[in-house]
């Protein structure tokens, strides 16, 4: 008598994973890029709407410009103006901001994140400003790049409103709508920056970053983005657009 040959089955775990192997994801449909006309076309928008459009930090020259963008950082503009109103009106030059010292400044500003650190970067920028630029705010990105506290982002908000140099400020807002829009889509800050400023028609150049900072700001938001009242929602090219 032959001996009785079994099969061993496989345990049920492997069957489990076996069956409930996933099948391979799709690759994410490639977005149609924006064409030279439709972007002329959305800053035309926006340049009908609000031609001359402002800034929400509060300052009353370059140098409180620059310190109230130094202290936006991870911070609001309403609660970096609540914060500087007071301190502006005492300390507006870099030699009344060394007068008044780092205890001082960071008692007007203890209501903004960071502070401790940022009332230090306030102190260090102005002795800098005094010792190597006789006290003015330099009008070159590495000369303002070598201030304590200001990065690429900062130098470019001054550069364009103090000097009116035709740079491009990418913060959360603008990051956003590049990407989101597929206006200028990059994988970070400076990729979207460096396609904006190439897309982007040199006679809007000049409030192009505020156009879409508050754009991002108030309408293409970042949970729930307003599609029904956007401008350029017939140009966008978000996938998940409410408005066809």
């Amino acid at each position: 008598m032959m001996p009785k040959i079994t099969r061993k089955l496989p345990a049920k775990s492997v069957v489990k994973s076996l069956a409930a192997k996933p099948a391979p994801a799709k690759k994410p449909k490639k977005l149609k890029p924006w064409t030279a006309a439709e972007v002329h076309e959305a800053f035309a928008r926006f340049h009908k709407v609000n031609p001359e459009p402002k800034g929400e930090l509060e300052h009353v020259n370059p140098f409180t410009l620059l310190v109230a963008v130094v202290l936006s950082a991870q911070a609001t503009d309403a609660g970096v103006n609540k914060a500087t109103r007071a301190l502006f009106a005492i300390a507006d030059t870099p030699r009344k901001m060394i007068d008044l010292g780092e205890e001082e400044v960071r008692n007007y500003i203890k209501t903004i994140g960071l502070f401790r650190t940022k009332a230090k970067n306030v102190i260090a920028l102005s002795e800098k400003l005094i010792a190597e630029f006789g006290g003015a705010v330099p009008r070159s990105r590495e000369a303002l790049e070598s201030l304590p506290g200001v990065g690429r982002k900062t130098a470019n908000v001054v550069l364009n409103m103090a000097f009116g140099e035709h740079t491009m400020a990418v913060d959360t807002h603008v990051f956003r709508v590049g990407n989101r829009t597929n206006m200028a889509p990059g994988k970070n800050v400076l990729d979207v920056e460096l396609e904006l400023v190439r897309v982007i028609p040199g006679e809007f150049m000049m409030h192009a970053h505020h156009w879409l900072i508050l754009h991002g700001r108030y309408t293409c938001l970042a949970r729930k983005p307003r599609c029904e009242v956007c401008l350029i929602n017939d140009l966008c090219r978000w996938p998940e657009k409410t408005v066809a």
